[in-house]
Order: C-alpha cells, then sequence, then structure tokens
C-alpha cells in the first residue's frame, strides 16, 4: 500500500469512528422525554380533558403547577406516563386509582355522615382529605376516625379546620355580628365615610350605598367601594366612578330576599330572557329578590333552587327586557368581564367577589367536596379552596380571569383569621339550569341608569340619564348610593369592624341629597 492509500484508509476509518460516536448521541437526543408545556389555566384544561379521555382507567386525576405553568397528570402504569410526556404534560404514577378514590368517598358518606365535616379528592397527595371542624368532638370525633381508619393512612388523611362549617347567607335584622348596634351613617357636606359600629350598620346613601346596612357591612357593593380586607373598612376606590361601573347588578353586588341577605353569582340568559346565579340556599330562604332592602327594587323571582345535595339557584329578573352585564364587581368602582364558564382544577388560581367582603383571591385545593352544614344539609360535587369569605358573601361570583367557576356555598373561618370555602360548580348549574353566561351585555347609561347604574347593591335609586335617584348624590347622577361622580366613595367595614374606611371628596354630600340614613337603618347584622 503506498503512502496515499495510507491516508486515504486511515481518514476513512477516522470518519467512520467518528460516526459511530455520533449515531448513539443522536439516537438518545431522540428518547428524551419532551419538555412539559407551559400553559395557562385554560388551556391546561383542554389537554387535561383529552388526556384523561385517552388514559381511561389509567388516569388517577390531575392538577394544575400554577408556578411553572404545568399540568401535571396521575397514572398508574410507566406506559401510561409516555404517553402523558409525549403530550406535553407532567406524568406522575400514584397507587390510589380514582375509581377507589371516588369509593372511599362513597364509604364517608354512607358511614361517616357527621355535622362539621367535610371531605374533597386531592390529586396533588392523591388522597381523600377529610376535615373536621370544630364541633367534631367526642362521639362524633369516634364516628369519623372509625370510619376513615379501615379505609388506611395510604387513602385518607384527616385534619382539623379551626372554624365552624355554615352557610354563608346573612340576615337583614337584629344585632350586628360584633354585638353591637352600628351608629347612623350620615355624613356631612364631603365628609369622612360611613360611620359603623362592630358589625353595625347604617349607612347615608351618598357614602357608599345602602347596601351596608344590608348585612352589617357598610360595603357598598353596587358600586364596589373598597375591600373589607380582615373586616376593617378601607375605602379602596370610586364608588362614583360611573363611567367604569357596571350599569345595574353583577357578580357580588347584594341582594335580597324576606329577611336574608346573599350575593349575586353570574348573570346568564335562559331562551334569552335574563336571569342570575346564585346558592341554592338563598333560594330556599326567599322566593323574590330585590336590590334594597327595603324591597323598593325588585330584581327577580326564583324559578330553580336546589340544596341541598346540590347548591344552587336561578332567578328570573322581573324586567324582561333587562341586559345586565355579564360581569363581576372587582370592588374598586371597575368590574371583570365574565366571557365563558370553565371546569375547576386543584392548583387554579381563582378570585371571589362578595357583598360582604368585596374581592379575595386564592387556590383551589379540592375537587368533588362533600360538606355537611348539619341539620341534614348535606351538599355533595363541591369546589374546595383557600379562599375566605363571610356571612353575605353566599352566592356570589368565584372567577379565574373571564370564566366564571363556582358559586359561593359555605365554610369556615373568616377573613381575619383565612379558612376554606366551599363553591358550587358553576358549569353543573349551567347544565341543570339550561342558562348561558351572559345577559346580552349592558353597560353605563343602559336601562335608565347614568353611569352608576341601578343601586343593586341596596342603593336607594337610579339616575335618570344624569339625573340624581332617590338618595343620589345630584353631581353626575352616580347611582343608587354612589357619591357624586368620581368621588371614592365610602369604604366597606367588614362583620365586627369598627368604623367603615374613607369617603372621597364629596361622598355624603348633603347639598346634593345623597344623604339617606333611613335606606339601610342601624343596627343591621350578616347573621
Amino acid at each position: 500500500m503506498n503512502k496515499r492509500t495510507g491516508v486515504m484508509v486511515g481518514a476513512a476509518a477516522a470518519a467512520i469512528g467518528a460516526a459511530a460516536i455520533l449515531l448513539p448521541n443522536a439516537n438518545a437526543s431522540t428518547d428524551q422525554p419532551a419538555a412539559p408545556k407551559t400553559l395557562s389555566a385554560h388551556s391546561a384544561t383542554q389537554l387535561a380533558a383529552s388526556l384523561k379521555a385517552d388514559l381511561g382507567d389509567n388516569g388517577a386525576g390531575w392538577y394544575l403547577d400554577s408556578a411553572k405553568g404545568h399540568l401535571v397528570m396521575n397514572v398508574l402504569s410507566e406506559e401510561a406516563a409516555k404517553s402523558v410526556t409525549a403530550k406535553g404534560a407532567v406524568a406522575k404514577v400514584v397507587h390510589n386509582s380514582m375509581t377507589a378514590l371516588k369509593a372511599g368517598a362513597k364509604t364517608l358518606r354512607d358511614s361517616a355522615s357527621v355535622p362539621g365535616t367535610a371531605w374533597s379528592i386531592d390529586p396533588k397527595t392523591n388522597k381523600i382529605v377529610v376535615l373536621a371542624d370544630r364541633t367534631v368532638t367526642g362521639a362524633k370525633m369516634a364516628t369519623l376516625n372509625k370510619a376513615t381508619g379501615g379505609m388506611g393512612a395510604g387513602m385518607v388523611t384527616v385534619k382539623r379546620s379551626q372554624g365552624e362549617f355554615k352557610r354563608y347567607d346573612g340576615g337583614n335584622a337584629g344585632s350586628a355580628a360584633g354585638g353591637a348596634a352600628g351608629a347612623n351613617g350620615g355624613q356631612a357636606a364631603g365628609g369622612a365615610g360611613n360611620a359603623a359600629g362592630a358589625g353595625g350598620a347604617g349607612d347615608a346613601a351618598g357614602g357608599g350605598g345602602a347596601a351596608g346596612g344590608a348585612g352589617g357591612a357598610g360595603d357598598a357593593a353596587a358600586g364596589g367601594a373598597g375591600d373589607a380586607a380582615g373586616g376593617a373598612g378601607d375605602g379602596a376606590g370610586g364608588a362614583g366612578d360611573g363611567g367604569q361601573q357596571a350599569a345595574g347588578p353583577v357578580g357580588g353586588s347584594a341582594i335580597f330576599g324576606g329577611n336574608a341577605r346573599c350575593s349575586l353569582g353570574f348573570n346568564v340568559t335562559v331562551k334569552g330572557a335574563p336571569a342570575f346565579l346564585t346558592a341554592g340556599h338563598c333560594g330556599n330562604d326567599s322566593k323574590t329578590w330585590t336590590a334594597d332592602q327595603g324591597g323598593s327594587q325588585p330584581l327577580g323571582t326564583v324559578s330553580d333552587s336546589q340544596f341541598p345535595k346540590t347548591d344552587f339557584a336561578l332567578v328570573t329578573y322581573d324586567d324582561t327586557a333587562a341586559k345586565p352585564q355579564s360581569a363581576v364587581d372587582l370592588g374598586n368602582g371597575s368590574t371583570q368581564e365574565i366571557t365563558k364558564a370553565a371546569e375547576a382544577a386543584v392548583g387554579m388560581k381563582v378570585q371571589r367577589s362578595g357583598s360582604t367582603t368585596g374581592l379575595h383571591d386564592g387556590t383551589v385545593t379540592g375537587l368533588d367536596a362533600t360538606v355537611n352544614y348539619g341539620n341534614g344539609d348535606i351538599v355533595n360535587g363541591l369546589i374546595q379552596t383557600d379562599v375566605c369569605a363571610e356571612p353575605g358573601d353566599s352566592g356570589g361570583a368565584m372567577f379565574s380571569d373571564d370564566s366564571a367557576v363556582g358559586l359561593t356555598s359555605g365554610g369556615s373561618g373568616d377573613c381575619t383569621a383565612g379558612g376554606e370555602t366551599f363553591f358550587q360548580p358553576v358549569t353543573d348549574a349551567l347544565k341543570a339550569t339550561g342558562a348561558e353566561i351572559g345577559a346580552g351585555g349592558g353597560g353605563a347609561g343602559g336601562a335608565g341608569d347614568a353611569g352608576g347604574g341601578d343601586a343593586a347593591a341596596g342603593g336607594a335609586g337610579d339616575a335618570a340619564a344624569g339625573g340624581a335617584g332617590a338618595g343620589d348624590a345630584a353631581a353626575g347622577g352616580a347611582g343608587a348610593g354612589d357619591a357624586g361622580a368620581g368621588s371614592a366613595g365610602a369604604g366597606d367595614a367588614g362583620a365586627g369592624s369598627a368604623g367603615a374606611g374613607d369617603a372621597g371628596a364629596g361622598a355624603g354630600d348633603a347639598g346634593a341629597g345623597a344623604q339617606d340614613p333611613g335606606a339601610a337603618g342601624s343596627g343591621d347584622s350578616l347573621n
């Protein structure tokens, strides 16, 4: 072999050797699992539904890793895990099947139906999580322990709740939650906000609306004035900010029926007719509902109410030509448009709007929850969250971005100490009633309103085309219970709080006829 031939052979051998090194690496790269997709909650829910159908009995629930934006699917085998990762989700091999977890939940319903208990399936731990409130002691706790003990530690976890499970409907009259009667909230021109005693009471309509008296909270739900964080009145913004407010009741607005006060959930349509969803136990409290405690502003009549077992009611608007906005009150003079309904997912970030405590946020922690409120009131299929709520918030809207998710049912704790709150899934309520999200839009100036619109939360009258309705501030004709145009509105005071928040300039302007001390009355309570 000459020198040239030797060089060529050597080069060929080197090339083959290099290929031998590169080819295994190339093959290895194709075997690497795809990186998990970063998804929105809506996209993750859609992918989960598709994977759930594909997995069948090999699926065991799913949840959102909201910190990373990943969908986590529980599976029962490594083979199933491969198909999950190939679609861009995170696979987690677990022991308990969804069939076994649902069977365990049925066992609890059959053998441990103890008042003051709740349980839900937690896909993060692949277990049933049981909560026992502070009333579960002695024989009741022994019954619970016997039922859960037979299921094994690998299936169920028992935790204690510091509060007491109750529905979150509130009363209209009687002593305030804090035990003290509220002071009347009359204001001088341009004066400070509503003067509310502990848990108290009456507001001047110009300073934030009559809604405050209704639940003893001083909250101006119509204008969304302020968020009562921890029950403290906080003039968070613009009860008279007419241009951004809904023209009429929206999610979170106070509604009144008989001796009860609740919150509106979502405006809907049923065969083209306007209606709204709220809690079923509220629908059982009263057949008719109004926007004010005195009953002078009728809203609608209950056409369907389901409680217990489930917890939703459909209220048909009396005004068949009404076009209430499909939105939720954000408590700062603005609203969040609601365009669709969505299934809840563990790990989903959500917000809740209610007429007592305003806007609060949190996370979905469990699904298919059962709550035993006592007296035979047992509700199934609920969404469990760590969002706080208080009496008067029942029926209020839980949402995620522009999606309706739940209707406030009940729970334990409050917005000072925190706690657990349970929600009726909106998708189930829509399916059962034939309702659709949205009621034909509607905005500022609709239905005889000027900017602020109807006093959905119990204000004292509508401002018609810029004119001042009863109890309204003349300037700008902001809606019922609103202060003059652009004013900051009175802050809402939660149950047991001492003193409502600041009123902005012009709130309670006596010269504008804004005061209406009788609109709410003192001594109103949350029940």
